[in-house]
């Protein structure tokens, strides 16, 4: 533990600069307001106040964009951010100071002490990037579960292997190469052996990898870690059972289906009985280049009813991300839509009525709404069986990219 404050301490991750504050929101998964409403809450406006605690927060991407999230839609939402740094944490606070967000505690200290330090209950915890470099993740993740309310869920995040190919092999010989160095010291030697790899090192071929290349904190984070340690999906599944937590949703959920990477139709049929966390990790497998696993997960016993579902004609569909109108003009009959993951290329199915149902996603019409709307435009009109068909398949490609969600109507 006192290598892993002092690394924070030396190298804040992720590197930060409070003034880009006045440029951009850095945003992403998990903790999107939008997502957690999903995938937690069913589709509805969290409980008010909101409580949040950010359990390994760094300098504060995932507290700045939600706590900022929650302002915009006038949440009363209140954030504890825990963190073993105290530099990490000084930049998290001047970041939420400049952009005058006041409803932020910060706690120094383990989350393993989470229970004593910041005792709770949260109604939502995010803890990304933390518990793969824990001693014991099952004692860390206990922890949390502890102070987790139990309407509440969690945003996890761990790194995966397949698509860290590379990394510990260069990180078991940097630990020889840089015995006894200073940190700088050893920041400088990895730099000079990574410029000198060989073209058949696998860290040399893993163009998914780049966080070397970002700043010396993300070097450091990536190829020097005192403590890092990666989960296959039934790993990371088995991590959550242990504290009796279930996984909602993978992000993004068609990297977790095998049907993303299989065309042969034999192949298809092979894998359709597989359970879902079967498919989940036969899809790890294929796909090669899932460097990290996010989820949303929630106590065992409301798994069912977390997120929202497309069945209710009362939810309001939600682009994450993305303009609808533009993507229906550019949307060619009978082609797929393409969207790439780190370096892989995924093709979407696209009903023939994408164009005008996606004309009509403006973050207010309700999926009743937006039937009665395409009907109307319709010569032929359009009945709910039909419609159900054309939106649910729409709604199965996009949200798989993780660019449709749903939002209950009112809320």
């Amino acid at each position: 533990m006192d290598a892993v404050k002092s690394q924070y301490e030396t190298y804040p991750y992720p590197a930060r600069d409070p003034a880009e504050e006045d440029k951009r929101l850095i945003t992403g998964s998990p903790s999107h307001l939008d997502e957690l409403r999903h995938y937690v809450f069913t589709g509805r406006v969290p409980p008010e106040p909101f409580h949040v605690r950010v359990a390994g927060g760094g300098t504060g991407d995932g507290l700045i964009m939600l706590a900022e999230q929650c302002r915009r839609a006038g949440l009363d939402a209140r954030f504890t951010h825990l963190d073993l740094s105290e530099n990490a944490a000084a930049i998290a606070k001047a970041r939420a100071e400049r952009r005058g967000l006041d409803s932020i505690s910060f706690v120094t200290g383990s989350l393993l002490d989470a229970p004593s330090l910041a005792p709770g209950p949260f109604d939502y915890i995010d803890c990304c990037g933390v518990l793969h470099h824990l001693a014991e993740p099952p004692r860390g993740l206990a922890a949390l579960r502890n102070v987790l309310a139990p309407h509440g869920g969690m945003g996890l995040m761990v790194y995966a292997p397949y698509g860290r190919t590379g990394v510990y092999p260069l990180q078991d010989a940097l630990r020889a190469l840089t015995r006894e160095l200073a940190p700088g010291d050893k920041v400088a030697r990895a730099k000079t052996l990574i410029a000198g790899l060989p073209p058949t090192n696998w860290f040399a071929r893993n163009g998914a990898l780049a966080d070397h290349r970002n700043s010396d904190a993300g070097l450091y984070d990536l190829l020097l870690h005192s403590q890092d340690r990666a989960y296959t999906v039934p790993e990371f599944a088995d991590l959550l059972a242990g504290a009796d937590l279930a996984p909602v949703c993978w992000l993004e959920p068609a990297r977790y289906d095998p049907d993303s990477y299989l065309t042969d139709r034999g192949l298809r049929e092979g894998c359709a009985a597989l359970t879902g966390l079967e498919r989940a990790a036969l899809a790890e497998q294929l796909a090669g280049n899932l460097k990290m696993h996010t989820v949303y997960t929630v106590p065992t016993e409301r798994v069912l009813g977390a997120a929202a579902s497309p069945d209710n004609a009362a939810m309001v569909p939600l682009a994450r991300d993305f303009d609808p109108a533009a993507v229906a003009r550019a949307l060619r009959p009978g082609r797929p839509l393409a969207i790439k993951f780190d370096g892989l290329t995924i093709r979407f199915p696209m009903p023939r009525l994408a164009g005008a149902l996606l004309s009509a996603i403006d973050g207010r019409r309700t999926i009743a709404d937006i039937h009665r709307h395409v009907a109307g435009q319709s010569t032929r009109g359009l009945d709910w069986p039909a419609f159900q068909e054309q939106f649910g398949l729409l709604y199965r490609s996009l949200n798989g990219a993780n660019k449709l969600l749903l939002r209950a109507g009112g809320s």
